[in-house]
């Protein structure tokens, strides 16, 4: 690499929602700064399968259906 012209890479901690922490290298911050989480995989429902809730915003979802409702996955 190139001196001086990329960012410093650090080790950094990691601070999930549940608690549990690791660490590892990043750009992010200074050396030994904390990360901490508000959404990670033990959370988010595209990872838990919770509950999701889908916005029709100007009919897009309705617009979608009609012209590929037919069609079947599978």
């Amino acid at each position: 690499m190139k001196d001086g012209i990329h960012p410093d890479y650090h080790d950094i901690r990691i601070v999930m929602t549940d608690g549990t922490e690791f660490v590892t290298r990043s750009t992010w911050g200074s050396e030994g700064d904390t990360m901490t989480l508000e959404i990670d995989p033990l959370s988010h429902p595209a990872w838990t399968g919770g509950s999701q809730r889908l916005v029709d915003t100007g009919g897009q979802v309705a617009r979608f259906s009609k012209r590929f409702g037919h069609l079947k996955l599978g």
